[in-house]
């Protein structure tokens, strides 16, 4: 096989650099993924039995949706690291990549004998991005953590749902998404480091410190004013009006005009320019304090009308307004198309899957998604043969071990490069 294929249809701004990936379920794979995205060869190694998230979400035909994203645009190799023959694998495959991405409790690297130390005698010059629930160090480091945990703890739970019902939870892994984004950045910032210095660094993000990252206005607030924050539902504090309304075909549609150059459009398109001048409401700051009486008159005149009419008449009028979409909506409506937010996407299995477009959008470097998530070990043989002296014999010897595994249903070939096309 070509030694480039594997980098064919590829662009971006990272072509060129090599990541290993090392992380299962969430944060790790985000990570990894959005390099990936944008040119990085991603290779993920995952155990024999494949990786967690591969039996979250929905499936079809045996193979999981879900994995199909998250996987795409990296090549999958099976390694069992518990053993030792692999973990002395690993280390001859090791000085080939410019990063490492791992979410391993903090010391399994280093029991494994792949701690950055020991990594650094392998290649001098190497990132190593470490997810964890609470960090390398601190008083907790040993403790097992999932995203949901750390947004429990740094206070973030707190604040999601309504203020009269326990706390609530978005339907998918919020902190691991927030903390994969900071480890992708983490990565890029230790790169660009290297290439000014020369030298390598780990880059340590913990899911507590990222979910708590996003509480910064409640911080200073609370140790000037002792002030702790409380869940409001659908409305955004201090920031009226900004909030759900109900509509006379009873859908609901979120309006968000906060700022009072906004305000006082709605109130225009409600009919009620007097209120544009109502010492009650005037400005933002007073109208925060008569938030309960502004909503009240705003889902009055929202009452009035129904959901398509409302949004026709708010984005006439240059007020931000919506309604709650599903991803039935997401799928009729041009903006995901136009944009190229839904991408049909070559697939080994089900020929094509439609997946999440690419973000950012770059104008001169944009990235790109060449292929879906593959199958477990669909790449270990041809990766093996890529990066270290083995043979196919020594491999089949490995796999008859345990050592690794290799996917069997097919030639284990990088898919042939086709056009990405937008979800029609």
């Amino acid at each position: 096989m070509d030694a480039n294929e594997p980098q064919k249809g590829r662009s971006g701004p990272l072509v060129g650099y090599r990541v290993l990936e090392l992380g299962s379920t969430a944060a790790g794979p985000f990570c990894a993924r959005l390099l990936a995205d944008f040119g990085a060869e991603v290779i993920k190694v995952e155990a024999p039995e494949g990786d967690p998230i591969r039996k979250l979400g929905k499936q079809v035909d045996g193979k999981s949706l879900y994995a199909a994203s998250i996987c795409r645009n990296k090549s999958i190799v099976s390694l069992d690291l518990r053993k030792p023959a692999a973990q002395a694998l690993l280390k001859k495959l090791m000085p080939h990549f410019d990063a490492v991405v791992e979410n391993f409790r903090p010391g399994t690297l280093e029991k494994w004998g792949l701690g950055y130390e020991q990594l650094k005698e392998l290649k001098s010059d190497l990132v190593l991005i470490r997810i964890s629930g609470f960090g390398q160090n601190g008083p907790y480091k040993d403790r097992p953590g999932y995203g949901v945990i750390g947004e429990a703890m740094s206070g973030l739970r707190h604040l999601i749902g309504d203020p009269d019902r326990p706390p609530s939870r978005v339907a998918m892994p919020l902190t691991d998404y927030i903390t994969g984004l900071y480890a992708a950045m983490g990565t890029l910032l230790a790169l660009l480091a290297r290439e000014k210095h020369g030298n390598g660094q780990t880059v340590d993000v913990a899911l507590i410190d990222a979910a708590f990252s996003f509480m910064e206005s409640y911080v200073p607030s609370y140790e000037k004013t002792g002030a702790i924050g409380m869940r409001t539902g659908s409305r955004l504090p201090n920031s009226a009006p900004n909030n759900l309304y109900v509509t006379k075909d009873e859908k609901f549609i979120h309006i968000a005009a906060l700022a009072d150059n906004v305000y006082r459009r709605l109130v225009t398109a409600m009919g009620m320019p007097h209120l544009a001048h109502d010492a009650r409401f005037a400005e933002q700051n007073v109208r925060s304090a008569h938030e309960e009486e502004i909503d009240a008159i705003i889902e009055g005149w929202t009452r009035s009308y129904d959901l398509e009419e409302l949004e026709r008449l708010l984005d006439a009028a240059g007020v931000p307004a919506s309604r709650i979409f599903t991803m039935e909506d997401v799928f009729r409506d041009s903006y995901y198309r136009e944009r190229e937010m839904l991408l049909s996407v070559p697939d080994d299995d089900l020929k094509a899957v439609t997946l999440a477009g690419v973000v950012p959008k770059l104008s001169a470097t944009p990235g790109n998604v060449v292929w879906s998530g593959r199958r477990t070990g669909q790449d270990t043989r041809t990766v093996l043969k890529r990066f270290s002296d083995l043979t196919d014999d020594q491999i089949d010897q490995l796999e008859r071990d345990g050592v690794v595994f290799c996917d069997r249903s097919s030639n284990s070939t990088f898919p042939k490069v086709a056009d990405v096309e937008r979800s029609a």
